[in-house]
């Protein structure tokens, strides 16, 4: 058969008629929808709110777009890969969440390979921590580094180990957490900047830091005696801070009494002193009169001291001798 004396009319292989006009273009038309969809299917993608597309020109990169509705090289021409910057990834260690949620469960297998570390005062601790990170640099997270994920973890793992071997047993429980968290987050992301992997720490943490399952009960006894010892040296002091002040504050207290006393009768002495001198300044000056008058201050004090007395002399009738001080003179 002599193909090209074929008419549009029919199609004819060995006398029978293969294809009618109008089933010709009916596939004509299929086949051009078809080429239609394929072209826009590849022509045109999407890029959600927090990402970026990173668009491949024949495997080589040719350029970033934004999020909404893109266009691009078709037939594989221009590839693109959808990059989350926006959002915050998460890796866990030495632990795993098998259902997030308000209920949270966790992985009941061991992770000892990863979590088992030796601090710097040869113990051994079971460490669980987390690291949160996000995309920065999307061409450097796709192009430098194959397998960014794995990379993320055997730094973070190392790094953490290598911290740790640096403090004691008893600071990575107690008061050191939050300085190897912000160490390990500094360190890490030294690492990934050298390795251009285009990747951002933004959040070290260590969760639970216990000793191994084994030494668990002794541990727990140590623990309770230090917290016995703790609680007997408070009570202690306690005891301290009320005795010890208060004896201060008596012994003080007699001091200053005693100062007081001490200051009182030196004073009475001077003025007892200071009087007898000026008696002594009148006795001279004025004999008679100071005798006099020292004398009935005298039997004053006595007769003060003495109660009701009567004194009956018939000789002198009713006459005290003692206060004719004129005829004891004579």
């Amino acid at each position: 058969m002599d193909f090209d004396k074929v008419t549009p009319d029919d199609i004819i292989y060995q006398g029978k008629k293969l294809l009618k006009p109008s089933s010709f273009k009916l596939v004509f038309f299929i086949a051009a929808i078809f080429l239609i969809i394929s072209l826009l299917s590849t022509l045109f993608y999407t890029v959600e709110p927090n990402e970026v597309g990173v668009v491949r020109r024949f495997g080589k990169f040719a350029r970033i777009t934004n999020p909404g509705l893109n266009l691009k090289l078709p037939f594989r021409i221009e590839k693109v890969n959808k990059v989350k910057v926006e959002y915050i990834f998460k890796e866990e260690f030495g632990f795993r969440t098998a259902t997030p949620g308000v209920k949270t469960t966790y992985s009941q297998r061991g992770y000892d390979d990863e979590s088992l570390m030796l601090t710097g005062d040869l113990n051994v601790l079971d460490v669980e921590w987390i690291v949160q990170f996000k995309v920065n640099d999307p061409v450097k997270f796709l192009f430098n580094v194959r397998d960014q994920r794995k990379t993320l973890r055997d730094v973070s793992e190392s790094v953490i180990r290598k911290i740790l071997g640096d403090y004691s047993f008893n600071e990575v429980l107690t008061e050191k957490r939050l300085e190897v968290n912000n160490l390990a987050q500094t360190k890490m992301q030294e690492i990934l900047d050298a390795y251009q992997s285009g990747l951002q720490i933004v959040t070290v943490k260590l969760q639970d830091v216990n000793p191994p399952s084994p030494v668990q009960p002794a541990f727990n006894e140590v623990n309770q005696a230090k917290q016995e010892r703790e609680k007997m040296i408070n009570e202690a002091w306690q005891v301290y801070n009320q005795k010890i002040p208060k004896a201060r504050g008596q012994a003080l207290q007699v001091v200053k009494e005693a100062e007081g006393y001490a200051q009182e009768t030196v004073n009475r002495a001077l003025g007892d002193a200071e009087r007898f001198t000026l008696v002594f300044s009148a006795y001279k000056n004025a004999k008679e009169v100071t005798r006099k008058r020292i004398y009935l201050d005298k039997l004053k004090d006595i007769i003060k001291q003495s109660g009701k007395v009567y004194i009956v002399d018939p000789e002198e009738k009713g006459i005290l001798p003692l206060l004719r001080l004129e005829k004891n003179e004579q």
